[in-house]
């Protein structure tokens, strides 16, 4: 943990703060909500995101029971995943809920010293060979994204460094990525034809694009590759495709008159437009990833660009934000934790400001009675397409997700965690 990490919020705000953390702890314990069925286990909306916000503030409060209940959604995790089949994806499928375990020992579970960890057999290990055998393809026939695609691999092999299996890993998603990228002056991205974009994406973009976004988009293979290259893998590749993505990115900067300075996508064909406050898709997102691929790999002209867009986004005002609810994805305590990261690395008072701001915005939008101690999340249904309020214990769009940024924002435990949000990365052990 960084031991210089210290609160954001202070006095009654972080009162207010961890007693909502708290009241989210009670109402999750009470099954006071139901998740979607399908991500029973998973790190996006179920037991395994709930485990990482338990074990966090099992940590923050040395509280016995809160660490028994993230051992406890663990081991339910771990039983779904041993008889259950699932995607190989790492917000819905089997390769999150392996992240959380990997990421939780020392926190949860207390880590054998070398002689005894070469000594004892790596329990990931099955989860290693089946993932490198359709890296092993080629082409790849699966996305190239964080969400459920190859970035999301990548970051499940930067947790488990230095195994060599999780070297292999990372080495075979630089491998695939490297021979699905388009490679040009422009410098290096992903493009992603209509057949592959969603309905309602392919309703807007019938030709295809470039997805700007960390989520699903070239913003979030950066840090994959970035933190290859400081672990000393597939260097080779990974940093020629590193530096032609960052290019690539770069060159999409929009006029400021725009009102941001990334659009949610590019595709020459069509006009720029302004983007979202978040982290999935705008320029908050954009400035913590490139910022964290900047300290990895030691670009002080990447840092100076990340924080000079994450200062601009600090800046603009709440009306053009399309904030809605609270969560990690595209919420108010998203905005505040990114905020906090990036003025925890940098020490720049205006990045404070503006998370301070968006906790209070957070903390403002509990409604009592509702939801999972006062959140919901704001969705499109995905039957219906119609617009509304859900019920969400989940990691990236709910309760346990606010739960964690609230956390951090009170406490001084760094939230190692948001390593998944591809916000913060791994450094890689010392010589």
């Amino acid at each position: 943990m960084k031991k210089n990490w210290r609160p954001l919020l202070q006095g009654p705000l972080a009162d207010q703060a961890l007693r909502t953390v708290r009241e989210i702890a009670d109402a999750l314990e009470a099954g006071s909500s139901s998740g979607r069925s399908a991500f029973q286990s998973s790190l996006a909306g179920g037991q395994a995101g709930q485990a990482l916000f338990y074990a966090y503030l099992a940590l923050q409060s040395s509280d016995e029971p809160l660490a028994d209940r993230a051992a406890a959604l663990l081991d339910q995790a771990a039983d779904e995943l041993a008889n259950t089949p699932m995607y190989p994806s790492l917000y819905s499928g089997f390769p999150g809920v392996a992240w959380t375990m990997e990421h939780l020992q020392g926190i949860l579970f207390e880590v054998p010293d070398e002689e005894a960890e070469g000594e004892q057999e790596d329990p990931f290990l099955e989860i290693d060979e089946a993932l490198l055998v359709p890296l092993e393809r080629s082409p790849w026939q699966g996305e190239y994204d964080l969400i459920g695609g190859l970035s999301g691999l990548g970051v499940y092999a930067l947790e488990r460094l230095p195994r060599p299996t999780a070297a292999a890993i990372l080495a075979g998603v630089v491998n695939r990525l490297a021979e699905l990228a388009d490679v040009s002056e422009e410098g290096a991205a992903w493009f992603s034809q209509p057949d592959r974009l969603p309905d309602w994406q392919r309703e807007i973009h019938s030709r295809g694009n470039y997805n700007l976004g960390v989520a699903h988009g070239l913003p979030g293979v950066l840090p994959i590759l970035a933190g290859a290259c400081a672990a000393g893998v597939a260097v080779d590749k990974a940093r020629p495709l590193l530096d032609g993505a960052v290019r690539f990115l770069l060159a999409r900067r929009l006029d400021p008159e725009l009102g941001s300075c990334f659009d949610t996508t590019y595709a020459p064909w069509e006009p720029p437009r302004s983007s979202r406050l978040a982290w999935c898709y705008g320029d908050p997102g954009i400035a913590a990833a490139l910022l964290a691929s900047a300290r990895a790999v030691g670009n002080s002209e990447w840092e100076r660009e990340a924080i000079e867009v994450g200062l601009a986004s600090a800046a603009r005002p709440e009306s053009s934000s399309l904030i809605r609810d609270a969560g990690l994805c595209h919420g108010a305590a998203g905005l505040g934790h990114i905020f906090n990261r990036m003025y925890q690395e940098t020490g720049d008072e205006r990045l404070a400001e503006a998370g301070r701001f968006w906790f209070e915005r957070t903390l403002g939008l509990q409604a009592p009675g509702v939801g999972i101690a006062g959140y919901r999340a704001w969705e499109i249904d995905p039957v219906t397409k119609e617009p509304g309020w859900r019920t969400e214990p989940g990691f990236l769009e709910g309760a346990a997700g606010v739960g964690l940024a609230l956390l951090a924002a009170a406490s001084d435990i760094e939230p190692n965690w948001d390593r998944v949000l591809l916000i913060s990365l791994k450094t890689p052990p010392k010589d």
